[in-house]
């Protein structure tokens, strides 16, 4: 019997589009480069779909009213907020029951340092800075809901309101070592 002859050198033929083409009525969606998972190479990127719905950082950075020195620097906040938050946790079954009370585990040298950086970007913000950037990064408010929390609801305070949030991306941008501050433009 005589056995078929494979052909040694073949061709890769082309690659599949795996990005879903059915998106939901309600979906806001943007593509993202970001690093491969199964990349052989380090600095191999592939495109994905990533959610804006509900992340107004990543809205403004899509339709390009912010740059990537404020982008990081809002994400930058956004994960020392994460990492700081200490909220409510699950019972662990693991440990030794008592008689319900818990102890509260110490606080991770990353927690102290997300907590420390936190306290200077505070700081460098002022009070009602840190307030407008907690709103929008932490609680995901548009500028028309946070002059609704502060009773403005005119045009001119919401225009007011997203000068003043790029400034304080701006200053974010500066204090996590995004941007130098000859590189920041002056408004």
């Amino acid at each position: 019997m005589v056995r078929a002859r494979r052909n040694k050198s073949y061709r890769l033929t082309e690659l599949h589009d795996r990005r879903s083409r059915d998106l939901p009525f309600n979906a806001e969606v943007m593509e993202a480069e970001i690093d491969n998972p199964l990349a052989l190479e380090s600095d191999e990127k592939i495109v994905a779909m990533r959610s804006i719905r509900n992340d107004p950082l990543g809205r403004l950075h899509s339709h390009r009213q912010i740059d990537e020195a404020q982008y990081r620097g809002g994400r930058a906040y956004q994960d020392d907020w994460e990492r700081a938050e200490r909220g409510p946790q699950a019972m662990d079954p693991t440990r030794e029951y008592v008689d319900g009370t818990r102890s509260r585990e110490p606080l991770t040298e990353r927690q102290r340092q997300a907590v420390l950086r936190l306290n200077r970007v505070e700081r460098e913000l002022g009070t009602d800075g840190a307030a407008l950037v907690h709103d929008v990064l932490v609680l995901g408010l548009t500028m028309d809901q946070i002059g609704q929390r502060r009773a403005v609801r005119t045009q001119r305070w919401n225009d007011y309101f997203a000068r003043r949030f790029r400034e304080c991306l701006d200053r974010l941008a500066l204090v996590y070592g995004f941007a130098t501050d000859a590189s920041t433009p002056r408004r």
